[in-house]
């Protein structure tokens, strides 16, 4: 009878351990924050962008400000800016993370909360600020270098590829017109032979991804912002050009492109 008791007994206290467990495991699943956003912006600035034209330059700061609005939210999040043209990959022009922190809450009652909540949100809107404001400058900076005279957006998967390691939620930003052009046997130059077709932008692509795949990319969310106006020509707007960078996306990480 005595040995049936401890039965009980040790039964009852395992139980109990493992509710115990289970309950500490949920808190810190509760707990757990969202994953940073790590914000890539890649800013065109080649000859075939004009950033200083009216319909561009507003698109484009609207965009940006959206940007920083959206992804901007929490300590840790991170904006970068790189500039696109002849060596895009080390053209890093911008690096700003969120330091604001909201204070803990888990303790606090209903008036502290507000409180902490307000404060926060005025701390947060502060670095949003200065952060829109930089980025902004980086917009309007001009490159009269040599440099503008290719376009090299193959140049920004590595970035990705690096971002991708931090384990951050990676949302990336293109501000071009996407017309790759680079000098070299294996390089693209849409300028000289842009794909005519969709199934020549096919083509081009998956050959591309082969060369390009050692670029670990992940899964990142790829918007193009372009400086097209709606009543662009196909000449000028290359509708092919926009498919090629879908399939090699889709080819590179299953990723699927939005086009602003």
């Amino acid at each position: 009878m005595l040995s049936h008791n401890r039965l009980k007994h040790a039964t009852l206290w395992g139980v109990l351990l493992l509710l115990s467990a289970c309950g500490r495991e949920a808190e810190q699943t509760k707990a757990l924050p969202d994953a940073p956003i790590y914000t890539l912006v890649f800013l065109d600035k080649t000859q075939s962008v004009n950033v200083n034209k009216n319909f561009v330059n507003e698109k484009y700061r609207q965009a940006l400000t959206e940007i920083v609005e959206q992804n901007m939210r929490n300590k840790g999040d991170k904006l970068e800016v790189y500039f696109i043209h002849e060596n895009t990959s080390k053209a890093r022009a911008l690096s700003l993370t969120v330091r604001s922190e909201k204070e803990g809450i888990e303790y606090a009652n209903a008036t502290d909360r507000e409180a902490i909540e307000t404060n926060f949100q005025l701390a947060l809107q502060r670095e949003k600020g200065i952060f829109l404001r930089q980025a902004l400058t980086k917009l309007n900076q001009q490159n009269t270098g040599g440099s503008n005279q290719w376009t090299d957006v193959w140049g920004s998967l590595p970035v990705i590829a690096k971002a991708a390691e931090s384990g951050a939620e990676v949302r990336v930003y293109y501000f071009s017109d996407m017309i790759e052009s680079m000098r070299g046997a294996d390089r693209r130059d849409f300028h000289q032979s842009p794909p005519i077709t969709d199934a020549v932008a096919e083509q081009y692509a998956q050959a591309d991804a082969k060369k390009l795949e050692q670029n670990a990319i992940g899964s990142p969310q790829v918007t193009i912002v372009s400086p097209f106006e709606p009543t662009a020509s196909t000449k000028e707007n290359n509708p092919h050009v926009a498919h090629y960078w879908q399939i090699l996306f889709q080819e590179l990480g299953g990723v699927s492109v939005e086009e602003l």
